[in-house]
């Protein structure tokens, strides 16, 4: 067996073998197979495809070329929930004590952020003691003892996917349906939960811009994940927008709060209760979605979703005083409205442009060495749908730092404003199962 070969076949549109996939991940990860011979058969996959079974066995060659995660001492079925990346997603915070309570185990492990999309990690973070470097043992006691608990990714997960994705985003391959959902769902079966919930983000601030794109992309991983023997849905949710109206790490927690109290806005509430509900479906808690729904909507409602944040944050050894009182957490010094210069009705808001503009106040990091500011972020006055008056607040921006123009003109640039009002768009787009 050898590269060329490889590379030839997959160049002619032919299928390649598990052993022929195995060969490559396994020689790739232990640095025999050199990166110009891999960026070659990269390019070859992203112009030939694959076809689901190739795609699945991409999925599990990288996911055996590190460690797996077994969390078969936890009781029950245990669920997770994977975003593809959006800006204002603060949905794992919210399901994750949804969930839980009603009885349903929630084992997650969680990403920083990197660019323009912010991570469920710096976001619990921005709590006071907050503990996410959970061991093993501790993790899997949470869940076993309250149903739930977080942590960043520990050990050397899906090594190969590391190193395959770095060549892809250095080689112009990263759009490419079998290697993301391969990527994808190579961490979430590593991680070790028995069924997946998969919010799929459509829009400009989306890696998948249209709906159609969107589908394929779901389809794909649905289809990975039921063929690996793991209950697999995924949720196409709408980011033609930022979701909610705040964009950084301390506010998001606080519209969180509010959220679980149900005193957040209607994309928010509607996208983190729809895919809670397909959790606790997955789970086996309920036999189908219009009663999860109503069981989450009680949970919300008298109060006990919200006990179960405060209590995530308690035992994780976070300051659960700042979930009650969400004005103690981390606040900015400056708050900068961004003014509209015309009238009318709000047809777009550039998700990705609010996100690099949350950025550049401190919210996110341009690399993986940049340190965050907890307080920094963007509060959204105006959203799509929404009447704006010439002078009118569009949002305001949140920051510590002086330099802040070049944040202001991309989240002023980011709205787009138009004489007619504009169709409303649905929340949930779409449910591939």
């Amino acid at each position: 067996m050898h590269i060329l070969d490889i590379i030839s076949k997959k160049k002619q549109g032919i299928k390649l073998t598990k052993e022929e996939i195995y060969y490559v991940v396994n020689g790739y990860t232990d640095g025999i197979i050199p990166d110009y011979q891999i960026s070659a058969l990269l390019m070859a996959i992203y112009f030939k495809g694959m076809d689901a079974e190739e795609t699945s066995t991409l999925t599990m060659a990288m996911v055996e070329s590190g460690d797996q995660i077994d969390l078969s001492s936890i009781e029950g079925i245990k669920v997770d929930k994977h975003s593809t990346g959006g800006v204002g997603d603060k949905v794992s915070l919210i399901v994750i004590p949804l969930v839980a309570s009603l009885g349903i185990p929630v084992a997650k492990l969680s990403g920083r952020g990197l660019g323009h999309t912010g991570g469920t990690i710096d976001k619990l973070e921005s709590i006071e003691g907050f503990d996410i470097g959970l061991s093993m043992e501790k993790f899997i006691d949470n869940v076993n003892r309250y149903k739930m608990a977080i942590a960043g990714q520990t050990g050397d997960l899906t090594p190969a996917d590391k190193k395959l994705y770095a060549l892809r985003d250095v080689t112009a391959t990263v759009d490419s349906v079998p290697l993301i959902a391969s990527s994808i769902m190579s961490k979430k079966i590593a991680s070790g939960s028995d069924a997946i919930v998969l919010d799929v983000k459509v829009g400009n601030g989306a890696f998948m811009k249209t709906l159609e794109e969107a589908r394929v992309l779901a389809e794909a991983m649905v289809s990975i994940g039921k063929g690996l023997g793991r209950n697999t849905v995924a949720v196409l949710t709408n980011m033609n927008e930022p979701l909610g109206r705040e964009v950084g790490n301390a506010n998001e927690v606080r519209e969180a709060i509010a959220a679980l109290k149900g005193e957040a806005g209607e994309d928010l509430i509607s996208v983190s209760v729809t895919i809670a509900s397909y959790m606790a479906v997955l789970g086996k808690a309920f036999e189908d979605l219009e009663t999860a729904e109503k069981a989450i909507l009680e949970s919300i409602r008298n109060g006990k979703a919200m006990e179960q944040f405060e209590l995530l944050v308690k035992i994780q050894g976070g300051n659960a005083e700042q979930i009650r009182h969400p004005e103690t957490l981390p606040t900015a010094q400056i708050e900068i409205p961004v003014i509209a210069r015309e009238e009318g009705y709000v047809h777009e808001i550039k998700a990705q442009e609010i996100g690099t503009a949350a950025m550049l106040l401190g919210a996110g990091r341009e690399t993986k060495d940049d340190l965050i500011d907890y307080a920094a972020g963007i509060h959204l006055e105006k959203k799509v749908g929404d009447r704006v008056e010439n002078g009118d607040v569009l949002c305001i921006l949140l920051t510590n730092r002086e330099d802040y123009q070049d944040a202001y003109n991309k989240a002023l640039e980011s709205y787009e404003i138009n004489e007619e009002q504009p169709e409303k768009i649905p929340f949930i787009l779409d449910v591939i199962s």
